[in-house]
């Protein structure tokens, strides 16, 4: 089979790989849609001879990427409880193993393991940027008959990873709450916070993300590029500031702006991967008695809830999607994607 491989350097190939066969305690699924997410971009963008791993054991050799794999279940190898994987199966995959034994990974934590070196799918371990992928049973999460497979492969990552920092975060409708950045992770919360009651208020640079925002269920915009947002924040709710805010951005400036945009007693969460923040404590946190928390992703038992939020409520997560792909457009698409001006891409394979 042919899969998607990033060498570095913003380059990419389409390797030829044999096809998987299930060994003990696995599946092979028949990949049906793979998304692509932020969080690729590292490893595209990385210069060559640098290890691909987010502070990972090193992979063994070339990887194929990819980590939101929706697909059916093909193959099952020995050992597999029919509970948890049987043939023709929909399922979505949460991209980790760790031990599989300790506390972290008996309760659907795999990427929290502390005892071993952590599988990520799609980056330390083949993805699912090709026709197969073999991943053990435990890692699959069943996809409810009333969702695409477009948007199982949203909740395998960045739907998923909205959902679980506001959780973290305890979202109400009692609750305003800011969220900084409209990228997919962004735009994915502003559909969920709004189905949970929340009022909105969606930030970005880009007016075309924000309009987006405003489809997608945010109550109000700000473009941080033409007004302090903070300010903007806070003339919105009073003069208090937010209950709550999320950044999924990953900017230095909007991850203060964040924490200064809360009102007494309000929580932020950091949910964008990488870089660094420069807090002053007493005035942005302690004498406001402020939360700082973060999130990373979600457990299995948070990714088969939010699917199931998705269902109840009716939320259209296929409207995240601006581009669809084949395997064969890869160079394309991450071309694209790597400017940072299109939504959120997906490969139906």
């Amino acid at each position: 089979m042919r899969g998607v491989v990033f060498p570095g350097d913003r380059e990419l190939e389409i390797m030829t790989f044999p096809d998987p066969t299930p060994g003990p305690g696995e599946v092979v699924l028949e990949m049906k849609a793979s998304g692509m997410c932020g969080s690729d971009l590292k490893q595209y963008r990385r210069p060559k001879g640098v290890r691909q791993g987010m502070g990972l054991a090193a992979a063994e050799g070339p990887v194929i990427v990819g980590h939101e794999p929706c697909g059916v279940v093909a193959a099952i190898g020995p050992g597999v409880d029919p509970r948890q994987a049987q043939l023709g199966q929909r399922v979505m995959v949460h991209h980790y193993q760790g031990c599989t034994t300790c506390g972290h990974c008996r309760t659907g934590w795999q990427q929290l393991c502390q005892k071993t070196a952590v599988k990520v799918y799609g980056n330390n371990a083949h993805g699912g940027h090709a026709p197969y992928l073999c991943v053990p049973a435990n890692t699959l999460v069943p996809l409810h008959e009333a969702l695409s497979f477009k948007a199982g492969a949203a909740i395998s990552c960045g739907t998923g990873t909205a959902w679980g920092a506001l959780r973290r975060l305890n979202v109400s409708g009692n609750d305003t709450i800011a969220i900084f950045g409209q990228g997919p992770v962004g735009l994915s919360a502003t559909q969920l916070a709004a189905a949970m009651g929340a009022r909105v208020i969606a930030l970005d640079i880009s007016p075309q993300r924000l309009e987006r925002a405003r489809a997608f269920g945010a109550a109000e915009t700000i473009n941080p590029s033409n007004v302090d947002p903070v300010a903007a924040i806070r003339e919105l709710t009073h003069g208090l500031g937010a209950e709550l805010s999320l950044d999924t951005s990953s900017s230095p400036q909007a991850r203060v702006q964040a924490i200064r945009a809360l009102k007494v007693w309000g929580t932020c969460c950091f949910v964008g991967e990488g870089g660094e923040v420069t807090i002053d404590v007493s005035p942005d946190m302690l004498r406001r008695q402020a939360s700082v928390v973060a999130s990373w992703t979600f457990s299995t038992v948070g990714q088969e809830e939010c699917a199931q939020f998705i269902v109840d409520r009716g939320i259209k997560v296929d409207d995240l999607f601006t581009e669809t792909w084949t395997l064969d457009q890869a160079e394309e698409a991450y071309r694209l994607f790597d400017t940072q001006t299109s939504g959120k891409g997906v490969f139906l394979i």
